[in-house]
This record gives C-alpha cells, structure tokens and sequence, in this order.
C-alpha cells in the first residue's frame, strides 16, 4: 500500500537536502544521529499542521531555529507527492521560513497535473506568505479566503472540507501515527498492565492503554484476525495457550495469558517487559483500522532476537494495509528482510544521505553472506 509516492525534504536538521521515493514498508538503519528520527519527525510534522497544530509541534521541537540544518539553511522546505488513482498525483509543498525566534509559512501549494496539454498543473493552494488563495470550484479560480484565516498554521488545515482533492491529501496526512516503542510505559502500575473498559477500541493506544479493550474488541468483532494474534503468539512463545478475558467489574475487563506450564494464567502484570511490548506490536500491525501512515521508532527494544523474524514478517503484513515507516538499530531484524525494504542512511560532511538496499549491486554478496552481515561488514553503509 503506497499513501505517498515521494518526498524531497531541505534545511531540516541533518535532512539539508534528501530526496526518496517512498515504498509501503520502509526499514531505516544507520548510525546514531545520522537522521532516522529526522525523517520520521518530518512526517509527524506534517501530520499535526494538517490537523492545524503546527504552531504547538513547532514548539514541542524547540522553535524553528533548533529544527534547521545547522549554519547551512534559515528555512525548512518539505514537497510530497500523493499518488490518485487514474489521475496524476497531488504534489504539496510546504516552507517554513524563520523569523527571529518565531517563524512564518513562507510559501505552501498543492497542484495537480489535471489537464495532460495544460502548460501548468491545477492549483488548489497558493499562498505565499500572508497573500493566502485556495480554488474555488464555484468560480473556478484562485480567491482569497472569505473567514478569518491563521497564518501560524498551514492554508491546508484551513481548506473548507468541500474542496476534495485538499481535504483528500490533508486526511491522509492528518491520520499518520507515530509510535516510539521505548517510550511505552510497562512500569507495575501501567496501563497497559491494568484491566480497563469494555469500549469498541481499533488501536491499543501509544501507552498500550487500549490493549485489552482492543484485544477483546477485534475477538469479538473479527475472530479471524484475532485467531492471526494468537497464532503469531503461540509461534513466538511455544508454551502460550490462549488469550482471556475475564470481567473485574461491570463494563471493565483484565487479560490474561494461558501458559500451558502452568493451571493458572498469568495477568498482564505478571508478564515481562518483552512479552508485552511484542504483545502490543502485534495487536498495533494486525488493527484493520491502522492510519495511511504509520510510524515506528525502534520496534526492537526488548525484544528477543528469535522474535524479530516474526515481527519482520508481521511488519510486511501490515505494510499491505498502512504505509509502515520504521527506524531500527537492530542487525537482527534486517536480516529477516529484502534489500528493496531496507533504507540506508548515511552522513557525508555532516550531513544525511539515503540509499535504498536494492540500488546496489548485493547479488554476489548475499550468495554468502545474509543482509545483517552487509551491514555488519559495511558493505552497504548505514555505520559510524
């Protein structure tokens, strides 16, 4: 599943000037601080100024002078393709230029290539600093916004949602989700160790808070899928039984793990750290319900090597229904994927550099050796 097709990025952090054709599972690897987080945050990024928060992610990441290339750029300058079916894609451009301490949009358009013998492509946005114009489908032209427009946040969060090519590409955006696996709280009082409500969850939730109503929900709702859940968990702890569910309260509900050593099952709270955090990776990349985008920053944490073979398998799983960008630091795991899945990223004078594992010649090489060896040898790059 391709949400985006390409995306050019300039003047954020080490991402001065990189360019990548996007692809439905993306692995990135590289050396500490050479951008992986970068490229993810781009993406963030672009997810809250479609929900018109850019103003408060702008100062989550320290102020636009903190976000860009250090010495080498004052504004950050981000263009992505959406591909549309039997129509050319939609192409948006954003610019954040600094000023002062503060920053202004400097320029932001969405086009589209409507008319193949137009010499120009369609503009549904144009707006150049404060002079703001959408296309108005009534009179078929460019016009000033007739409400009271925020020059903080982007023309796009601020579209009419009648205007469906805008509102297509800016859903998409606004519902891409980003997950950091080593910031899942698993402390003994967690919530994701405790029971919680009998709701319809799709997701388990960033903290694991809806991992048991989720569970539950998708049991009730789609046995098969659920089935798929316990069956990875059985392949991945050999002694595992089943799932249950048994109720604490009215309308609240605990899980529980059947170990097959034991009469008894175990609670979430009795489980480890490990078990858990897999546990939710796999509930979070079987949901039918997962955005257009999903992002993950270093799935790995705490996870037993043998299991990284079935979690590259269930990340492949999930990129045929979400567009799955990942950041790893773990050998293991890219040894259980293809070349074409592999992003590498490098740092020449400073600065971040992307390749993927399939523009290289690695046909001789992995006769002998496996992708993680490649990498270990540094044969493909991706190291300090």
């Amino acid at each position: 599943m391709n949400t985006f097709e390409h995306i050019t990025i300039e003047g954020f952090r080490r991402l001065f000037s990189v360019s990548v054709d996007m692809r439905p599972l993306t692995v990135m690897i590289g050396a500490n601080g050479v951008g992986k987080t970068s490229l993810l945050e781009t993406f963030s990024l672009l997810a809250d100024s479609a929900k018109g928060q850019l103003q408060s992610q702008i100062s989550e990441l320290s102020g636009l002078n903190q976000m860009v290339t250090r010495d080498k750029a004052d504004s950050v300058a981000i263009s992505l393709s959406m591909p549309v079916q039997n129509q050319e894609p939609l192409r948006y451009f954003l610019k954040l230029v600094t000023k002062g301490q503060f920053y202004e949009i400097g320029q932001e358009t969405l086009t589209q290539q409507r008319d193949p013998s137009a010499d120009r492509p369609l503009k549904y946005i144009d707006s150049r600093g404060l002079d703001i114009k959408y296309f108005s489908t009534d009179d078929q032209k460019l016009l000033r916004p007739n409400w009271e427009h925020n020059p903080l946040e982007t023309s796009l969060s601020q579209v009419p949602k009648m205007y469906q090519e805008p509102e297509s590409l800016r859903k998409k955006l606004a519902s891409c989700s980003f997950y950091k696996s080593w910031e899942l709280n698993l402390a003994p009082k967690s919530p994701v160790r405790l029971p919680q409500p009998m709701r319809p969850a799709k997701l388990p939730g960033a903290n694991g808070e809806d991992l048991v109503s989720c569970l539950y929900y998708l049991r009730e709702t789609d046995p098969e899928r659920f089935e798929i859940v316990e069956d990875t968990l059985a392949a991945a702890f050999p002694d595992f039984e089943r799932l249950g569910f048994p109720p604490i309260a009215a309308g609240t509900l605990a899980m529980t793990w059947k170990d097959r050593n034991f009469r008894e099952p175990l609670y979430m709270d009795q489980l480890s750290e490990g078990t858990l955090r897999f546990l939710w990776l796999v509930t979070l990349l079987q949901s039918r319900d997962l955005s257009a985008l999903t992002l993950i920053d270093e799935p790995e944490v705490s996870l037993h090597p043998e299991l990284l073979r079935l979690l590259a398998h269930v990340m492949r799983e999930a990129a045929q229904r979400t567009q799955l960008i990942v950041a790893t630091h773990s050998d293991r795991l890219i040894r259980f994927l293809e070349p074409k899945e592999v992003l590498i990223l490098n740092s020449e004078d400073g600065l971040t550099t992307l390749s993927w594992g399939d523009s290289m010649d690695l046909g001789h090489w992995l006769e002998d050796y496996s992708l993680d060896q490649l990498w270990a040898m540094n044969i493909i790059g991706g190291r300090p």
